[in-house]
């Protein structure tokens, strides 16, 4: 690895850490040019890493890429709703998703790749991200709701039926792109790996994500289902498709690495 690419990585780590740990002590402008900075830092790190030679791919950079997207969805949601309160943790999140990059920055990626790859990894990076927003959500949705039966007031955080649809928009955007990843991976499978449609723990765990966005999306339309019992399908539908690929892109990368029997 070139030295300039890890003091790069290093420089965006560093620059999370300051709003991570810095943000109660600091003016709400330098917080968010503090974590401007550090999204720009960590944007140049995503594109270094493709352009490289040669190009590498793995779970890391997969969850850096969703990190960093989810940090831009919170930059935009941040004009338009100035009460919404996460810098602390997707800070911490960006920090760690950085080094774990620089720790493992993945398989090269084949030269005679199919044209269709990028495609499919956009989809899939992309329903990961939304995704993500859509965990994040849900847990300020389950905060401002523990604070309003402790009737707490603190005027810090967003109103609950603002996070509730905000938290179900991710998860249908999140839903349609992973509809999109599977089809794409199903219509050219054979384009993309070689191969036709194998039913692997990618793939399963894929459709078990997508399953439980499902039962998510209609139980609320048809059955109005809120609260605690969409949240925890929220965060096992999360879980489920993290798995799926950072998952098992783990253990082909690390684990299998040192066991290759």
């Amino acid at each position: 690895m070139p030295a300039w690419v890890l003091l790069l990585a290093l420089a965006a780590i560093v620059a999370y850490l300051v709003p991570a740990f810095g943000a109660r002590r600091m003016a709400d402008t330098h917080t968010r040019l503090a974590l401007r900075a550090a999204w720009g830092l960590h944007l140049a790190t995503v594109a270094t890493g493709l352009m490289v030679e040669p190009a590498r791919f793995g779970f890391a950079p997969a969850l850096s890429m969703t990190a960093w997207l989810m940090l831009t969805v919170y930059a935009i949601e941040q004009q338009l709703y100035p009460k919404m309160r996460a810098v602390g943790v997707l800070s911490v999140l960006g920090a760690l998703t950085v080094l774990l990059s620089l720790l493992f920055p993945g398989t090269p990626l084949a030269v005679q790749a199919s044209a269709w790859l990028p495609l499919h990894l956009a989809l899939g990076i992309a329903s990961y991200g939304l995704c993500t927003a859509a965990v994040v959500h849900a847990g300020l949705m389950s905060r401002a709701e523990r604070r309003m039966r402790s009737a707490s007031d603190d005027e810090s955080g967003m109103p609950l039926l603002m996070l509730e649809r905000l938290t179900f928009r991710f998860v249908t955007a999140s839903f349609v792109l992973l509809t999109a990843t599977l089809l794409a991976g199903w219509i050219f499978g054979d384009s993309l790996y070689g191969r036709t449609w194998a039913w692997d723990h990618k793939t399963v765990l894929s459709l078990l994500a997508w399953v439980a966005f499902a039962m998510l999306l209609i139980g609320r339309s048809r059955f109005g289902w809120r609260g605690r019992h969409a949240v925890h399908l929220i965060y096992a539908g999360a879980a489920l498709l993290l798995l799926a690929y950072a998952g098992s892109r783990f253990v082909l990368e690390v684990v299998m690495l040192g066991h290759p029997s």
